[in-house]
């Protein structure tokens, strides 16, 4: 029987009909081979446009649909559900893309039309060869996996498993709470953040359905969605942790202190086992092996000595945890730019000059001063501050993105200044002030009122050099003024660098465990960047955080709360339907090469040594179509993607390469 093919080309408001002749591509389709009717319409993805599709396919008798609008990777499903509620299988779809890869990447009307015509016979002579597919169903384990212990991790957790659902929280550190831990206030509102995220930690420490893993760290992911085996190395903390009380008198009598360059950002001292800081959940503390004098030497143990229950095991070793869930939600948070980076800002070979995180540590009450704000002498308190903005962000030398969080943190500490040294003279040294968030605009008037310095240009360089009368012992500032447009020298006491915020260090291999993608700066792919900014194009692996891309606290949190509602819906539905589109491998024509094995990206092809040949473990497989590409013995097809369909594409989008006429005209004109 002859296929009936409807074709539908989108206006997309004028973003495709302002470069392509819409009603004439639509004409055109309707005199090709297998079309029983074309039609353009403003709004394809439209309800009114769907109807107009769903109402041809029951009145025409219509066995194919080809949509010509934006890319498949924002309304293919659209279409598929449309094509479905018709009676149609949704895989008799096929959309051409002349949006993306036509109308935006040119100004020339007849070559942008033309170039839509070949797209649309493409799509129309590869759609005949489509072959009906069915979704696959898979059971969901109603247990969810959270990596990373910070603010967007802890309230992903708390939704799930307020919901009734059982939660794994991994955290690599001794103590969840992440960089919101080391803060001081929080902007606009200044509240104190310990005060905020302390009740949301010890809710997450006692809750009945959540299994708190910290000191350890993924080294496996296994399966697929709804059904992940997850291997967690739970590192020694050589501390019973039925035993120990939490009681601190361990680290009372550890002789051996240590600068703690981690949570105190190297201003201050702890002891060789300790606890992060006081809020610290759990409460054990850890002991670190590379300081401990009796891991290095043999002697002491005056923690076990000491230790009142018995809870100090210098034998302990790690352990290896197998955990079965259903989903994952990644939310492994930032790192700081470090400002050594940019020597000419002196950081590292300048004693006053801080960076943001050290600053927060220092005007925090729990912090190394006490919250007094002091040079690096410890007793001289500053009576000029300087406050250098996007350092490591917004500069094509390191990273070109806003980092969103530094023009209302240094906000935030020129009014701390002001809060704690009245006299002081406060500078903030600006490209521009970035304050979107509810609330940010009027913070930054009450700094304005408090008097701060605002100079809008960016710091050439920070130096000690000396060259006129007042500058000795001082920090001299360079900066040119754009406002006033003349070069500043400017003394100060102290200088604050508000670093950027960068992807983990380890992003990439974070990544490559869990199949995901990287931006080129490192922050994890999501799905969509506005439609699904917390799904992956892994299933049932979610983010959620500064993973993703930098955000303050507040966006951190909505993210964690959606990525747990997604899982949430997911798990309510006991079953979902996978993607049909994957890849399969013919035996009879497998020579066992192994060359698929070590390419596929979601390690789904399993090599059978007593068969010698290779086999697609199909709920693994996400259709990438990578070993289809390099099988060199043609024995891989992949489901609506086989050979057939895409030559016949080909084919079709070549269709022109002679004009109506049989003259021979250049290729070119078509694929401009």
């Amino acid at each position: 029987m002859a296929e009936r093919v409807g074709v539908y080309i989108c206006h997309c408001g004028t973003n495709i009909a302002r470069t392509v002749d819409v009603e004439a591509v639509a004409r055109w389709a309707g005199e090709q081979p297998h079309v029983a009717v074309a039609r353009d319409y403003k709004f394809m993805c439209s309800s009114l446009g769907q109807d107009l599709i769903e109402e041809d396919i029951r009145e025409l008798g219509l066995t194919r649909v080809v949509v010509a609008a934006c890319s498949p990777h924002m309304h293919e499903k659209t279409f598929r559900d449309t094509c479905q509620r018709a009676g149609l299988n949704p895989f008799f779809f096929e959309m051409a893309n002349i949006r993306e890869q036509d109308s935006w990447i040119t100004d020339d009307r007849e070559a942008a039309t033309e170039k839509a015509k070949a797209l649309v016979k493409g799509a129309i002579e590869r759609v005949v060869h489509h072959q009906p597919l069915e979704p696959l169903p898979v059971q969901i384990n109603p247990a969810t996996l959270v990596v990373g212990g910070g603010i967007a991790g802890i309230t992903a957790a708390l939704e799930l498993a307020n919901a009734g659902y059982p939660v794994y929280l991994v955290e690599r550190e001794p103590s969840i709470g992440g960089h919101m831990a080391q803060l001081d206030k929080t902007f606009p509102t200044l509240d104190c953040s310990a005060c905020i995220l302390t009740p949301k930690m010890v809710e997450v420490g006692q809750h009945p359905n959540i299994t708190l893993l910290s000191y350890s760290e993924v080294e496996e992911v296994e399966g697929y969605i709804g059904n992940f085996t997850v291997t967690v190395r739970k590192k020694a903390r050589y501390v019973n942790e039925e035993l120990c009380t939490g009681c601190g008198i361990c680290e009372e009598k550890c002789p051996k202190k240590v600068l703690d360059e981690v949570f105190e950002a190297g201003l201050g001292y702890r002891k060789a086992i300790y606890r992060p800081f006081p809020q610290a959940v759990p409460k054990y503390p850890v002991i670190d092996v590379e300081n401990c004098i009796y891991f290095q030497r043999g002697k002491c143990k005056a923690c076990q000595i000491f230790c009142p229950a018995g809870a100090i095991d210098f034998e302990q070793e790690d352990e290896i945890l197998q955990i079965e869930v259903g989903n994952i939600i990644l939310a492994t948070g930032y790192d700081l730019f470090d400002p050594r980076r940019i020597p000419q800002y002196g950081y590292g070979r300048l004693a006053n000059v801080f960076t943001s995180l050290e600053f927060e540590r220092m005007v925090n009450a729990a912090g190394p001063t006490g919250g007094r704000i002091v040079l690096r002498d410890g007793v001289t308190e500053p009576q000029s501050v300087a406050i250098i903005h996007c350092v490591g962000s917004r500069d094509k030398n390191y990273n070109e993105y806003c980092s969103k969080v530094c023009c209302m943190y240094s906000l935030k500490f020129a009014h701390l200044v002001h809060e704690r040294l009245p006299n002081a003279e406060v500078y903030n040294f600006y490209i521009d002030i970035r304050a979107p968030g509810k609330g940010y605009e009027e913070f930054y008037h009450r700094l304005l009122e408090e008097k701060t310095h605002f100079i809008r240009g960016r710091v050439a360089e920070v130096t000690d050099a000396a060259r006129m009368p007042g500058e000795e012992g001082k920090l001299i500032v360079q900066v040119e003024d754009t406002l006033i447009g003349r070069q500043r020298r400017i003394p100060v006491d102290m200088v604050i660098l508000s670093a950027g915020l960068e992807a983990r260090h380890d992003s990439r291999e974070v990544a490559q465990r869990f199949g995901l993608g990287c931006d080129f700066d490192g922050f994890f792919v999501e799905r969509h960047p506005k439609l699904d900014p917390v799904a992956t194009m892994t299933e049932g692996i979610f983010i959620a955080g500064a993973c993703q891309g930098p955000k303050d606290i507040p966006e951190s949190v909505a993210q964690g709360a959606a990525a747990a509602a997604r899982v949430a819906s997911l798990i309510s539905q006991g079953t979902v339907l996978m993607e049909p589109v994957r890849a399969h491998i013919i035996e009879e024509l497998c020579s066992g090469c192994r060359i698929c094995n070590n390419l596929c990206p979601y390690n789904a092809i399993v090599y059978h040594e007593d068969r010698g040949v290779s086999e697609v473990v199909t709920a693994l497989c996400q259709g990438c179509g990578t070993c289809v590409a390099a099988c060199p013995s043609a024995a891989i097809t992949g489901a609506h993607f086989t050979s057939e369909q895409v030559m016949f594409q080909i084919e079709g989008i070549l269709w022109d390469v002679r004009s109506p006429d049989g003259r021979e005209r250049e290729p070119e004109m078509v694929m401009a």
